[in-house]
């Protein structure tokens, strides 16, 4: 290979070299700046192919897609002024690229803590303005609404980027306090548990004389229904007795002599004196009962 072939080979390969070097790709998850000699000339640069000057041109990539930042665990004080462990994070993106380069320098550490410094102020005044009940569980879903739309004014503007979201992982007692609320939900829980059994002993004696009270009148009603039914089957039985011996008087009167000295001589060691010429004798004298 001759001279003139080198020299051909190495234009070739420099010009090769420089093109590559011209050329640049911004993926689709990211946008770009443009430096030159360390200066802004062009942000936000959209995903796909673009071109620059070799050497004296720099580009810097940003991923715009949803972040998160884990905010170290903090202590804040209800309106109680009782102290709350906040273990929380934040959903965050950049959404100015040019205006978070120029307030970051693009380092996204840097950005992640002044997020920090903004979001940890936030909870510490939202903290500060409601009781606990409300922080654990009532208002909790609102405050963090109202945090993230308050820290979206100011970071947007500073810092190019937007708060998507600010949730609460954990809220937590701090040692001894934890074990004081502890004992006090115990002793509130016993309290409750001792208003519902006596609530429930009472309920238990009040249907208890109740079932008594049921008790007594049905078995009143039951006995004097029974009388009322046995009063009337004797007076029928009465009837029914009336009437067959009314048919036949002197065999009535012959029948009941019978159940007489059936129940009088129930006995062999029984004694009775009486005169022979007694009425009741009369049918043991004389089966026609005349004298």
């Amino acid at each position: 290979m001759g001279p003139k072939s080198i020299v051909g080979l190495a234009g070739a390969l420099i010009v090769i070299l420089v093109a590559l070097s011209s050329v640049y790709i911004i993926p689709e998850t990211h946008r770009g700046v443009l430096l030159r000699f360390g200066e802004l000339i062009e942000t936000d640069i959209e995903a796909g192919l673009h071109f620059k000057v070799p050497v004296i041109d720099q580009v810097r990539e940003f991923d715009v897609r949803l972040l998160t930042t884990d905010l170290p665990t903090r202590q804040y004080l209800t309106i109680e002024k009782k102290p709350l462990d906040v273990d929380s994070y934040i959903a965050w993106k950049i959404r100015d690229v040019d205006q978070f380069y120029r307030a970051t320098g693009g380092d996204e550490y840097r950005a992640s803590e002044l997020l920090l410094s903004r979001v940890d102020n936030g909870l510490r005044d939202e903290f500060g303005v409601r009781t606990m009940v409300e922080v654990v569980s009532g208002q909790r879903d609102e405050l963090m609404h109202t945090l993230r739309d308050r820290v979206n004014e100011t970071v947007l503007k500073e810092f190019g980027i937007e708060v998507v979201d600010i949730r609460v992982k954990a809220i937590e007692f701090p040692g001894q306090v934890s074990q004081n609320v502890f004992r006090r939900m115990a002793t509130e829980r016993e309290k409750l548990a001792q208003e519902f059994r006596s609530r429930g002993r009472e309920l238990a004696e009040g249907i208890r004389a109740d079932a008594d009270r049921q008790r007594t009148v049905i078995l009143a009603e039951a006995f004097a229904k029974a009388e009322e039914m046995r009063g009337e089957g004797d007076a029928q039985a009465a009837q029914i007795y009336a009437d067959a011996y009314g048919s036949n008087s002197e065999f009535y009167s012959f029948y009941r002599s019978l159940e007489a000295y059936q129940s009088t001589f129930d006995s062999k060691d029984d004694i009775m004196v009486i005169d022979t010429e007694s009425d009741f004798l009369k049918f043991l004298k004389d089966p026609q009962g005349s004298r």
